[in-house]
């Protein structure tokens, strides 16, 4: 069994993964040994169907966009780096990472900010950059399902709606979204065990 360092080599650019995630290099291994699982042919990417494998996404009611958001831009292919990348956002964060950061670097993936607007694109089914009342039923839905009435979840959109639209236009921005949220505790609800 080689070294933790010449183990990481078989990961192409870990260093920059490791810089840009967050990721511990010993945590980058264990997620490219779970890539590595769910590529089960041996393609060097994963498929939607290869996500799909993951149980906790199998259940989970917004599973199926969260597995969008492994590819952008309508892709049809995740390589590691893009794999972990997403993950990130659900790394918790550390009290060192929350301390004053230099500005000319980049915001951590799984930053306060960062972690709303991964929020932000599940609800904005049309990249729009606004959450309209039609996204938001449709959101709901998936959440809650038959477990309430078409009504009760109308009510419930609506009154959402309105808490959350401050500027009155129907829709709700990404900054009336991080406000809404504000009170929130953001980073753990996001901080889920990806490790498993």
């Amino acid at each position: 069994m080689g070294s933790l360092s010449s183990r990481a080599a078989v990961i192409p650019d870990v260093d920059s993964i490791r810089r840009e995630t967050g990721f511990s290099q010993a945590c980058l291994l264990h997620l490219h040994h779970r890539f590595q699982a769910l590529d089960r042919d041996k393609k060097g990417y994963l498929s939607r169907m290869d996500l799909q494998q993951i149980g906790a996404l199998a259940v989970n009611p917004l599973g199926d966009r969260i597995i969008d958001s492994f590819f952008p831009d309508r892709s049809q292919r995740v390589d590691f780096s893009g794999f972990v990348r997403v993950l990130a956002h659900f790394r918790p964060t550390e009290e060192e990472d929350s301390e004053i950061r230099d500005p000319k670097k980049p915001e951590p993936l799984n930053s306060r900010m960062n972690k709303l607007r991964f929020a932000f694109q599940l609800y904005d089914l049309d990249g729009d950059g606004k959450i309209s009342w039609q996204e938001m039923l449709q959101v709901l839905w998936l959440m809650v399902g038959v477990q309430v009435t078409e009504e009760q979840l109308e009510s419930i959109t609506d009154r959402t709606l309105q808490e959350a639209d401050e500027d009155e236009d129907g829709a709700v921005s990404f900054l009336e979204f991080a406000k809404s949220l504000e009170k929130m505790n953001v980073e753990q609800k996001m901080s889920i065990r990806i490790l498993k």
